[in-house]
């Protein structure tokens, strides 16, 4: 197990008297070494924005229509041109700031629906209907985001867009595999995303679920710890209790279940998080489960959660299919627990002001402070409306971003 952080990481002047204590104490030495620099809050830190994210179901945005999505407080207007291209455009016309998701779709552009302002999907102003002769069409149009369509989503790039091209782009080779079908998920969470992350990787809350899961006994094998990422291995084993059907399905017990243990591992790989569970005696993995937590607002309160659960198929053929229902209810049940703690989770924090946790887990120590490293500073409102207005100018030059096929993911 990678060696993790002190308290001094995580208290922020509200942890226990001992975390307090390892944070004051000097050094042995003839003089006291300089003070401890505080530790910013994690749920006052952004996410990243150079990375990929899914902002949409890849069906929520219909051939010759607009979507309206979101990013930390950046409204993204989505929409399909005639030749089944998705673009992204900065969700606000040019002339007077009406979202453009409200527009119409005219072949690969897009025309707002109050002046009919015409934009190509590089955000450029194509057209104005009335523009007298003679008059020059203004130079600035609007952002344009890199974006790609895979696994069922859509994905933009929000960061520096000429990082797009050289950032890693998520690889989920089971999505596309025939052994496997997927379930995706996609809702919304009104907390920071970093409760997403604890709530995941520390599977010691297992109480929560013991009416849909039964008596799970989770013991931590290990965990490895980097600059970006933290992986923990559990070791689950059944301690009695009713177990919800979905949830051996799920994991290839059949209608009658199984008391076997099942070996657990979550990661989280700066953004996304991923789970996967194999059971006793298996070489591959019962499921797999891939997820991002995407701020919706500025203030990153809120998130939306895209999650692609890949269950392997069972050698009898439309098992899976059968047991589908049952599986959605369980994994629809511990959602639902999980978001009901998470959102309290933040509410304290609200009604607080601050971060009061007491942590006693070092994993979740070590995840708080990859989670707080690779983060960015909250933007104020301002800053997203002058990033806007300097994204307008740079939508001029350059070719105009297309959404590229994944042809690992069926349409």
């Amino acid at each position: 197990m990678t060696e993790t952080q002190s308290a001094q990481d995580e208290t922020g002047g509200h942890g226990t008297a001992n975390e307090r204590h390892a944070v004051r104490t000097p050094t042995p030495g003839p003089s006291s070494p300089a003070p401890t620099p505080a530790v910013a809050d994690l749920r006052r830190v952004g996410i990243n924005p150079d990375f990929w994210y899914p902002v949409s179901e890849s069906r929520s945005v219909r051939k010759n229509s607009a979507f309206a999505a979101s990013f930390a407080g950046e409204r993204i207007a989505l929409y399909r041109g005639g030749s089944g291209t998705v673009y992204a455009l900065e969700d606000r016309c040019a002339h007077r700031q009406v979202p453009l998701s409200m527009g119409v779709v005219e072949g690969e552009s897009l025309r707002c629906c109050y002046h009919a302002w015409a934009y190509r999907g590089n955000g450029r102003i194509s057209q104005i209907p009335y523009l007298p002769k003679g008059v020059d069409r203004p130079p600035r149009g609007v952002r344009a985001y890199p974006v790609r369509e895979a696994y069922g989503l859509v994905f933009v790039f929000p960061g520096d867009p000429e990082k797009a091209a050289e950032t890693p782009f998520p690889e989920l080779p089971a999505y596309a595999s025939a052994k496997h079908s997927t379930m995706t998920f996609s809702r919304t969470v009104h907390c920071h995303y970093s409760f997403m992350h604890e709530n995941l990787l520390d599977m010691n809350h297992q109480f929560l679920h013991r009416g849909v899961l039964g008596r799970i006994r989770p013991e931590l094998l290990g965990y490895d710890t980097g600059p970006h990422s933290v992986e923990a291995r559990y070791l689950f084993t059944p301690a009695g209790g009713k177990k919800d059907r979905g949830a051996g399905l799920l994991s290839a017990e059949g209608l009658g279940g199984s008391k076997s243990p099942d070996i657990v591992t979550i990661r989280t790989e700066y953004p996304y998080q991923t789970l996967q569970v194999v059971p006793e005696k298996a070489e591959l993995p019962a499921f797999s489960l891939w997820v991002a937590y995407v701020p919706e607002d500025a203030e990153q309160r809120t998130n939306h959660v895209y999650g692609l659960l890949m269950i392997q198929k069972p050698p009898v053929p439309g098992a899976l299919r059968l047991a589908w229902p049952l599986i959605r209810r369980f994994t629809e049940r511990v959602f639902a627990e999980d978001r009901m703690a998470v959102e309290s989770e933040q509410r304290a924090w609200d009604e607080q002001g601050s971060d009061w946790n007491q942590e006693v887990f070092p994993l979740i120590l070590d995840v708080r402070k990859v989670l707080r490293s690779n983060g960015v500073p909250i933007r104020a409102k301002e800053d997203l409306c002058l990033a806007a207005t300097l994204c307008g100018d740079a939508s001029r030059s350059g070719p105009a971003p297309r959404s590229e096929a994944d042809r690992r993911s069926p349409s």
